[in-house]
This record gives structure tokens, sequence and C-alpha cells, in this order.
């Protein structure tokens, strides 16, 4: 893969390049519906290869949050099959810097090239991501994963967002108060992310924590050549997940995978009130020897003890029967608000009893079957029906508390991942804590 020599970084380059590649997206729709007006044959997955092409290469250049915008999308479903294969790219295959680059971001955070720092240092990138790339190096006989910030990204998260916004507002229906609401959130998490000193502390934190669950493998870290911008780990030999799951495992290699990851999200949701915030299969490496390794703590967010009991009493209610009791709730978790009128409240319970009721499934069995296709049809005809509907337009205001955003994203893409790893597991919250507990 060619390297890249610059990042753009002002905020003129950066939203120049944005929509340059809007343009491009734009000319390709207008070329596409010229010839079905005149009668030619052609394909709309053409059209969508096409732009999805456009919009990850554009992204892919700019890296950061740009970038880390179309890894989120890459697990959404409901997008074209084309954008979901371009997108996922951004995961661990995007196009590194060049070796010149991060010497000079050594030199910057140590004072020394790494060539001066290790005993050996890969001058090619392994894989890059969308906020940094990681090179091999060996100190002292052992392998290491050295992680390097992109110079730039951090600075350039706020205008990024800029740009971001009203291609949110567009693709996902939102007003501007709306989309102002929610990103001031993932803004606050972005900046997170770019602080390999927090993500350093985060993982050892979690590492520590979760290290006796089944089937789980960490890499240990290295304080000493890490910093703000640089975070060393040890090597985990294995396999992209999504690159395993094409070597076609066994059902039962299947399920162990995804109990551990089932598991691992258990534990520090319901016990920590933790968790690792960013599951997508780029964080995740299966071993020789089949146990997950966890590769990725940058998104880590923390579940105070109040919103937990409200979100996971979701769960408890039956939803062929439901009272005051759940309104009272969704009012407390700001779905329902004070100007609301009887007409829009009663929109909100109808919208979030049908989605609720679809996406606790899981939790409400003892076992669940992730390879179902028809639960995740389900969900994505459930999104295009609301997309279609006309009425919930009226749902108009930002709803919802901030910590929302990252505990349902956290669902989302774990839900995701199980269906791709096609996994029959068991998901019952209480048992499996009290399984996980009496290995600690």
């Amino acid at each position: 893969m060619k390297e890249q020599d610059k990042i753009p970084t002002s905020k003129v380059a950066r939203a120049t390049k944005f929509l340059k590649a809007g343009a491009k997206v734009g000319g390709n729709y207008l070329k596409h519906y010229s010839q079905k007006l005149i009668g030619d044959e052609v394909n709309d997955d053409d059209l969508h290869k096409k732009n999805a092409a456009e919009l990850y290469d554009a992204l892919s250049q700019l890296k950061g949050s740009a970038l880390k915008v179309a890894q989120m999308l890459s697990m959404n479903e409901a997008l074209p099959e084309a954008y979901n294969e371009q997108f996922a790219m951004a995961q661990f295959k995007a196009p590194p810097l060049s070796l010149p680059l991060i010497v000079n971001t050594f030199r910057k955070s140590f004072g020394k090239s790494p060539f001066e720092i290790f005993n050996e240092f890969s001058k090619v990138a392994v894989n890059a991501a969308s906020i940094g790339q990681v090179h091999s190096a060996l100190q002292n006989g052992n392998k290491l994963a050295v992680k390097i910030q992109y110079p730039g990204i951090a600075d350039s998260i706020k205008s990024d967002l800029a740009i971001v916004k009203p291609f949110a507002m567009r693709l996902f229906n939102l007003n501007k108060d709306e989309v102002e609401y929610y990103m001031s959130e993932v803004e606050t998490k972005l900046i997170e992310e770019t602080d390999y000193t927090l993500e350093l502390k985060n993982a050892q934190m979690l590492t520590q924590e979760c290290k006796h669950l089944p089937h789980l493998v960490f890499p240990e870290y290295y304080p000493e050549f890490s910093n703000k911008s640089i975070l060393t780990m040890g090597w985990l030999e294995g396999i992209p997940l999504k690159e395993y799951l094409k070597t076609n495992p066994s059902q039962e290699t299947r399920n162990k995978l995804g109990q551990s990851l089932w598991d691992f999200y258990t534990y520090q949701i319901h016990v920590l009130h933790k968790m690792h915030a960013d599951p997508h299969p780029g964080n995740f490496v299966v071993t020789p020897d089949e146990q997950l390794g966890i590769l990725d703590f940058g998104c880590v967010s923390v579940i105070s003890e109040s919103f937990y009991h409200m979100y996971f009493k979701l769960i408890e209610f039956d939803y062929n029967n439901l009272g005051q009791e759940y309104i009272d709730l969704l009012k407390g978790m700001n779905m329902i608000l004070p100007t609301d009128t009887p007409e829009v409240q009663e929109l909100v319970i109808g919208m979030m009893t049908k989605v609720v009721s679809k996406v606790i499934l899981p939790f409400q069995h003892e076992t669940f079957d992730f390879g179902d296709d028809s639960f995740f049809d389900s969900l994505i005809a459930q999104g295009r029906e609301f997309g279609e509907d006309k009425s919930i337009r009226k749902i108009n205001s930002a709803r919802g508390l901030r910590e929302a955003i990252y505990v349902n994203r956290t669902h989302i893409g774990l839900f995701m991942i199980l269906h791709e790893i096609r996994a029959n597991i068991n998901t019952s919250i209480s048992a499996r804590l009290r399984y996980l507990k009496s290995l600690n």
C-alpha cells in the first residue's frame, strides 16, 4: 500500500479535501441518473462502489476523526455492502505514513529515532488505522508493537467534526440541535483517544481486572517506551478477527470466541461499570491457540451508577404490558421531555417500545444464536421503517442522556461482531456473572 508523506492539517486543507470528495460523489450520482434517464442499463451497486471508493480515499488521507467516522459506519448494516467493505479497511488497512514522519514523531517525543531506542524497528507499518499506525520492534529479545499517533490529529478533531455534522444530519435524519448535543460527547471521546497516556492507564487497569476471564489474552504494556503520542506493548501473535473468520472455523470455535467476547463486556459493564467502548473487529485478533486477543483501549467509557440502573431496567419490562413505571423511566433517561405534547410523547413511547423490545432479546434468553439472520434483519427493517415514517420527524429534539451514546454504540458493535462470528452463546447476565466472579 502506498505510503503518505504528509497529512493535511489546516482547517482549509482538510475541508477542501472533504469537499472535493463530495463533489466527485455528486458527479457520480449525476452521471448515474443521467444514464438512467436516457435508457442505459446501469447498476446501483456500481454507483455505491464508486462513491464508497471516493469517500474512503479522501477520509483515509485525512485520517483522524474523519476516518474514525468511516470506521464506525463500517459496522452499520443498513448501509449498502460496498460502503461496509470499503470503510472496514479503516480498522487496520488505512494508507500508512512514510518512515521520515514516524522518525520525526519519535525525535519530538524522546529526542531519539526509533532505531536508537529499540534493538530493531520495522521501517514499514504493520497496520494503520484512523488515529495511528503500528510498527513492530525488538527489545532485549521481546517482540513489541509500537503504536505511533498521526501528527496533528488531536488538533484537527473539532474542525473535522464540523465538516462531518452536515453529513450526519442527512444520514441519520437529525436536526442541528441533535447533532450538537451528540457531537459534544463524540468530540470528548475522540480527544481522549488521542491521549496515549490515558490509553496506557486504561489498558493496564482493564487488563488487570479482566485477566482471569477465560480464553482472553492481553498484551503487556511498556510505560518506559510510551507517552502521549506513542504507545508500546508486547506483540500478540494472531490473525485479525475478520481475517480469521474467513478460514471457516468450526462452530465450537465460533462459540468459544463469541462467549469470551460476551463475557469480556458483561464483566466490564456489570462489575467494573467501565467498558472498552470501541468494539470493532480490528481491535481483536485470534491467537494460534484460538484465544481472543484484545489490542486497543483508546476508547474507554465509565458508566455512572444512576445511568446503569436506568439503562438495564429496560430489560426487565414486559413489553406487551407497559405502564406508568416505563414512562417515568423514559422521562428519567431524557427520552420524553417536559415540553413534549401528548402526541409527541405517544410517538416516543411507540418508537422506544419497538426498538428496545427487539434489542433486548439476547438478554432475555439463557442462550442466543447471533448467527440467526432474522434478528438482525428485523433491526435493519425497523431502522428503515423509522427512516421512512414522516411522523417520526415530529420528534425533533435532542433526546437521551449523553452516556447512552457509547453504551448503545458498544452494544450494537458487540452484537454485530457476534453476528459476524455467528456465535451461539450463553447470554444470561446473572449466570455468566456468577461464573466469572467465581474465577477471580
